[in-house]
This record gives structure tokens, C-alpha cells and sequence, in this order.
């Protein structure tokens, strides 16, 4: 049975080394649903956290193979029960009826608007994953919808 793992990673920045880390996956056939890269204080290094459903036989296998790169400084399964993990999103709502703008504002008081006008409003989201595609899912009735989804980046709480 496939779980999700949150990885996280920390690269390296050279050329190349978000392609192999990447490739570590893809050769072992496993879909990545989400990734974020940062950089770090020391802005020679970057922090990758990687969203991937995979058999709990199979992750410490890539885990391994992923120390092997000769790029990464370290990596680590994060414990999904300490976890902090957010995901920031610009949805933009192209507006049927511009007479339903103050109920988008009302909706849209989870987030933050960062552009309006007639026909449109795009609001910004830092959450969960699924607070986010609820979100997504409560304002599909105004109008066509727009994402822009940065991926999940997580860290684990403290000791």
C-alpha cells in the first residue's frame, strides 16, 4: 500500500542537482506530487522538500539512494506526526457577475486580496494542502478559476 512521505533534502546549489535529485525517482517509477526548493541561510545550500506517494518498503531505498548524490548534504523522512507543513497559493477567480464581488470578499477572508477588479480578484493562501483545495472547491461557483500553487514545504517541530 502506497503512503505519502514528505522528504526533505538539503542540496548543494550547482547546477544540475535539482535533475538528479529528481531523476532518483522518476528511475524507480515514483511520481513526486509535490516539490519546493528554498535556498538556505548560506546561500550555497537549499532546502528540497519533496511530496511522494511510495511503499513503506521503497522509501528507505530512495532515501539511500538519494544520500548517494554527490550534491546532498542530507536527507530525511519527515515524521508526519511533527510536522508543520504549508503551502502557499494565488487563486484568481474570473468573476461571472460583478454584483458577487462582496461575497468573494467575505469567502476570501481566510486569504488576502491582493488584486481586484471588475472581472476578476486574486486572492492569496498559505495553508494546508487541504485547506487550500477547500478553498479552491468553495469559490468554483463564482466563476473560472486560475492556480498558481508553490508545493508543500514542511520542517518538523521542535524537541
Amino acid at each position: 500500500m502506497k503512503n505519502e512521505f514528505l522528504i526533505s533534502t538539503v542540496v548543494e546549489n550547482k547546477p544540475g542537482v535539482l535533475y538528479r535529485a529528481v531523476n532518483v525517482f522518476r528511475q524507480r517509477g515514483y511520481n513526486i506530487r509535490s516539490i519546493s526548493v528554498g535556498e538556505l541561510n548560506d546561500s550555497s545550500m537549499s532546502r528540497m522538500t519533496f511530496v511522494v506517494d511510495a511503499e513503506e518498503s521503497a522509501i528507505n531505498q530512495l532515501v539511500s539512494v538519494m544520500n548517494k548524490q554527490t550534491d546532498v548534504v542530507e536527507v530525511k523522512i519527515l515524521d508526519v506526526n511533527r510536522i508543520i507543513k504549508k503551502e502557499l497559493a494565488l487563486i484568481k477567480i474570473y468573476v461571472n457577475d460583478p454584483k458577487l464581488i462582496p461575497e468573494i470578499r467575505d469567502i476570501a477572508n481566510i486569504g488576502t486580496i491582493i488584486d481586484e477588479s471588475m472581472k476578476s480578484i486574486v486572492i492569496e493562501i498559505t495553508g494546508t494542502p487541504e485547506k487550500i483545495i477547500d478553498f479552491i472547491n468553495s469559490i468554483k461557483k463564482y466563476g473560472k478559476v486560475e492556480i498558481a500553487r508553490t508545493g508543500v514545504t514542511a520542517i518538523e517541530r521542535g524537541e
